[in-house]
């Protein structure tokens, strides 16, 4: 079988890694890809979001199977036209990654199954969020832009000042561009967040290991929020009472009423969750695997990815058997570019991939880079995450940032306490 993987981040990386193990797997492409998977897969140079290409190398290769890794080619339909050009594609439908594309749609899909989750307020003139926030009472509130933002587009705020400050900025500045024509204002959670990621087929649902990513951008969780900088699984606070409910009140009511609207579900869906003191609510939904924690989550698993997501396009998940996993932990580190989550210059030379990738239970995934001649160079604000599994917590964390000393470019840095959370729980 020859698998297409769509997109070319960390994410990306690892979904072309671990469906390069399957026996049944012959070749993996990946497009565009990134210095990684040009050795773990071959890369093809066509744009994630230009369908039209994309649909001919399928058809020109033979792709038995195509899976999309970023959340922008699902918005913008590319399920919907590999379909009609009858190619096998994992991922949801434009219907249904609305999920993702627009926050107010979540959050009406959210209402309608009963799903909890935060109060909110959505917004197209700034005027009336600014008068909203004005007749308030002072309390902390979180600004998201309705669209896509590349994870970026959620700002906390600890009182009325900044969000005025946030509403402005993607409202007036635009910041975000087009995804912030709309803007949803809620109330503020608080508890510790939670990442579970599952594979749908319409009707059944797969939940994979949960895991815990790292938002803000510097330790303690302190700085503005970021793609994520770091994820470990499992994580002590998915209890199974935990997982049971999460199952049981969000994911089956969700699909369920997801299939009632029309919108059948397919693919993978991603629950971020807070686990709050008046219980658990979900804080998101996304439409595809969470970077960065598909990496240590597909680190751990050794059931057969391609099995899973064939089985997924195909109405086969209620015969699949028990999903198997590595029981030893898995720490996910990502490595970033100076400036990140702002400015950041491409270009920077990186050294000690070679050093890194000798050390035992580690894999470097690659994000944000690109090749130039014999030498990897970054391309993105995200660089790297280096990913080790160890026999526990504690001994993931240390291999992690093992093989993060031993890479260095002019800028690069990273935070200091991914899983730090896991002893506190």
């Amino acid at each position: 079988m020859q698998v297409l993987v769509i997109g070319q981040g960390g994410r990306e990386h690892a979904i072309a890694w671990k469906l390069a193990q399957s026996p049944k797997v012959t070749q993996v492409f990946c497009a565009p890809g990134n210095a990684g998977t040009e050795v773990d897969a071959r890369n093809v140079d066509i744009n994630a979001t230009d369908t039209e290409r994309l649909i001919r190398f399928a058809k020109e290769t033979g792709i038995n199977l195509t899976v999309v890794g970023p959340e922008a080619p699902l918005v913008e339909g590319v399920v919907d036209a590999f379909r009609s050009a009858g190619l096998r594609i994992f991922g949801p439908t434009r219907s249904a990654a609305r999920l993702e594309g627009s926050k107010t749609f979540a959050k009406t899909m959210m209402r309608r199954a009963n799903v909890p989750t935060a109060d909110f307020s959505s917004f197209t003139d700034v005027d009336d969020a600014l008068r909203y926030l004005d007749e308030r009472e002072e309390t902390p509130l979180v600004v998201k832009a309705d669209g896509l933002a590349a994870g970026k587009g959620v700002v906390v705020c600890r009182n009325r000042e900044e969000a005025v400050k946030a509403v402005r900025e993607m409202m007036v500045e635009r910041q975000f561009g087009a995804a912030g024509d709309r803007i949803m204002i809620e109330e503020r959670l608080n508890g510790q967040e939670l990442s579970v990621l599952a594979i749908v087929d319409g009707r059944t649902i797969v939940t994979l290991e949960p895991s815990q990513d790292h938002k803000a951008a510097h330790d303690g969780d302190r700085g503005p929020n970021t793609g994520g900088m770091g994820a470990y699984s499992p994580t002590p606070i998915a209890t199974p009472e935990v997982m049971d409910e999460v199952i049981h009140r969000i994911l089956i009511p969700l699909v369920h009423t997801m299939r009632k609207e029309g919108a059948e579900y397919t693919g993978v869906l991603y629950a971020g969750l807070m686990l709050t003191s008046q219980g658990i609510k979900v804080l998101e939904f996304n439409v595809r695997l969470g970077d960065p924690e598909a990496q240590p989550v597909l680190m751990r698993l050794k059931s057969d990815l391609f099995d899973l997501m064939w089985a997924a396009t195909s109405g086969g998940l209620h015969e699949f058997a028990e999903l198997e996993w590595d029981e030893r932990p898995a720490v996910c580190v990502v490595m970033a570019s100076e400036g990140y989550p702002g400015d950041y210059e491409k270009g920077r030379v990186i050294r000690g991939l070679p050093e890194a990738a000798a050390l035992s239970e580690t894999k470097v995934f690659h994000a944000g880079t690109s090749r130039q001649g014999d030498q990897v160079v970054t391309s993105g604000g995200r660089v790297l995450g280096v990913t080790a599994l160890g026999r526990d917590i504690s001994d993931a964390k240390r291999k992690a940032y093992t093989g993060v000393k031993c890479i260095r470019w002019e800028g690069a840095w990273c935070r200091k306490d991914i899983s730090d959370k896991a002893r506190l729980a």
